[in-house]
């Protein structure tokens, strides 16, 4: 069933909205809750209702259909939002992304820096645009943001045990991230060739309006794998040494080791059983973007 919220008195705005949250989210918390409230009141837009992902299921286009909604706000970090616009797909109306995470790397992608109150008021005054921005597909999903793939990914799960204030997960999982990082497989772009022959422990795909941009992380030393861990830890996968592939419509991705290897859509886990090939789609839902790529 569909959570609804105890709306405050102010909330009376002129067009109703449905707004997706999830409470293990990184910026959502009771505050920023009420802060994200007041925000569409004054912009005009009425919560009718919120929706706790995962206690309740995403809505889909027949409910909000059958609701009357045309616009739906995500309030989560960018492995729900990818949820819940892969459940949108074909609706006929629009998605508000918000920045309820903790990096909100699709929010920054659709509106660069804008405070979430400026953009909840843009789109409600008509100042932001409905985009279909690219987006990368596979077999195992769809992702918006960014893609990962090879045994770097393994630092995924320290970050989820230092969320979690877990200290024995997290040695366990730091353990193993380092064996995975060091000893495992890499990743090499086979189709088109590109980068170094001998493969990367880490390959970024970032969906782009040229194309999906393709990163390969590299390390030298132990020193460097756990930089580059610590840079995974905090989603600023940049700063550690990489190779700048270029931008292609299509790419495969192998092991070395010609077996299964990890990948993170959006941060959420998924696994290849072999060679992937990984392509620029539209996304299947209209976005509102005020700034950005949002291609």
């Amino acid at each position: 069933m569909v959570g609804v919220f105890t709306l405050p008195a102010y909330m009376s705005g002129e067009r109703r909205i449905w707004l997706v949250v999830n409470d293990a989210s990184g910026s959502n918390e009771e505050a920023a809750r009420t802060e994200l409230r007041r925000s569409c009141a004054t912009a005009g837009l009425s919560i009718e209702r919120a929706v706790r992902f995962p206690e309740d299921p995403l809505p889909g286009p027949a409910e909000l259909d059958a609701a009357g909604i045309d616009l739906i706000a995500v309030f989560t970090g960018d492995g729900t939002a990818n949820a819940a616009i892969g459940n949108l797909a074909g609706w006929a109306g629009a998605v508000l992304v918000l920045p309820g995470g903790t990096m909100n790397l699709l929010y920054h992608r659709l509106h660069g820096s804008r405070p979430a109150a400026e953009v909840i008021a843009l789109a409600a005054s008509g100042g932001a645009r409905p985009v279909r921005p690219g987006v990368i597909r596979c077999r195992q999903g769809t992702a918006l943001a960014d893609l990962l793939a090879g045994p770097g990914t393994s630092w995924h799960d320290v970050r989820e045990a230092m969320r979690d204030a877990d200290p024995r997960a997290l040695a366990d999982s730091a353990a193993h991230a380092i064996g995975d990082t060091l000893k495992t497989a890499g990743i090499i772009c086979s189709g088109p060739r590109l980068g170094r022959p001998e493969g990367y422990p880490l390959v970024m795909l970032t969906p782009r309006g040229d194309g999906i941009r393709v990163a390969g992380f590299h390390a030298e030393t132990a020193g460097d794998y756990l930089r580059e861990g610590w840079a995974l830890l905090r989603r600023r996968f940049r700063e550690g040494p990489h190779d700048d592939l270029g931008a292609v419509r299509q790419v495969t991705l192998a092991s070395t080791g010609g077996g299964p290897f990890d990948i993170l859509i959006d941060g959420e886990k998924a696994r290849c059983s072999d060679a992937e090939t990984f392509t620029l789609v539209p996304c299947e839902v209209d976005l509102l973007a005020t700034q950005g790529d949002g291609r």
